[in-house]
């Protein structure tokens, strides 16, 4: 391989790494090239010379910056908007504290987002932040890799394809069924399918409201296959169903009735009664303590009521028709 051939490579090897986000070290950059410093120094000029001239003929102004801070240079504006160090370092520890993955799939993850996100000078800093959360991380006892499995699925949602499903109940028995899937959901450790049986599906089982509109709710990690299928079906966009308004409602997800429930919370701050239930409103406040109103969706709610225990006392339940 010829010297040009060699800078040239170069070259486009530090333009890559620059257009990814990611910062360019001198001598780090010496040293995988087996160059000189100076060799550096002259590829860095020609970066910026390029740059120059795209800025005219694009528009789009953009430099190559030396960071003093960071001994390190970087395309100013970036050319992705990529997380800020204090956003990356919040999404790891909700993604440690979700204890949603198994570590094979989390693990990379952390990788990644650490390696493309944060500069090399702050990686470090990072990984001791969460190292021990890490380490001591306690993977779902399902222990199966869902995640490509997830992303298919999501296909079939915006598709709007019937899937046939193996799905396995919690009472091990494994059932075959055919489903409209219209979204994913994550809640409580798991991810979650959201979808109506087929016409043909529903006839066979049994469900414990009679003429259920809502969805029916499966565990991705616990669909142990799965078909896509041709067939496409239709959602009227009146009934089109919607994660979030649907999430505002839903606790632990169980399905069930949707419902007008009243209570007294008798504890000295609400607040995390409104974010526990985004639905939830305060209606008065009285010597009995807040009243607060919500719409809530499926047995779930009643789960977590008994957790509240002399904390709250429900007023009043009232069914909600569906439109």
């Amino acid at each position: 391989m010829t010297d040009l051939r060699i800078a040239k490579d170069r070259l486009l090897y530090m333009y890559s790494r620059l257009v990814d986000g990611k910062m360019l070290y001198k001598k780090e950059e010496a040293q995988r090239f087996g160059c000189s410093l100076r060799s550096i120094q002259r590829d860095i000029e020609d970066l910026r010379s390029f740059l120059h001239e795209q800025n005219e003929a694009t528009g789009i102004v953009q430099d190559l910056v030396y960071n003093q801070k960071l001994g390190a240079y970087q395309l100013v504006p970036p050319s992705r908007n990529l997380l800020s160090n204090e956003e990356v370092f919040a999404t790891l520890k909700i993604l440690l504290e979700s204890r949603a993955f198994t570590k094979k799939e989390l693990y990379p993850i952390i990788d990644k987002l650490i390696d493309c996100c944060i500069p090399k000078t702050e990686q470090q800093r990072v990984s001791e932040l969460i190292g021990n959360e890490k380490l001591l991380y306690v993977e779902p006892q399902h222990k199966d890799k869902f995640l490509k499995k997830m992303w298919e699925l999501s296909g079939a949602v915006r598709e709007q394809q019937e899937v046939t499903i193996t799905y396995r109940r919690t009472d091990g028995v494994q059932v075959q069924r055919t489903v409209q899937p219209v979204g994913i959901m994550f809640s409580e450790f798991y991810f979650y399918l959201i979808a109506f049986l087929t016409p043909k599906d529903k006839q066979k089982v049994k469900f414990e409201i009679e003429n259920d509109p809502f969805p029916t709710i499966y565990r991705i990690d616990r669909i142990k296959g799965f078909t896509v299928t041709d067939k496409h079906f239709a959602v009227p966009y009146a009934k089109r169903f919607e994660e979030g308004e649907f999430r505002k409602r839903i606790q632990f997800m169980y399905g069930g009735h949707l419902q007008r429930l009243r209570f007294y919370f008798k504890g000295s701050c609400y607040e995390y009664i409104l974010d526990r239930l985004p639905t939830a409103k305060v209606v008065q406040e009285d010597e009995k303590g807040t009243l607060i109103e919500a719409e809530v969706f499926g047995k779930g709610i009643d789960i977590w009521l008994k957790s509240q225990g002399e904390l709250i006392e429900v007023v009043s339940r009232q069914e909600l028709a569906v439109n």
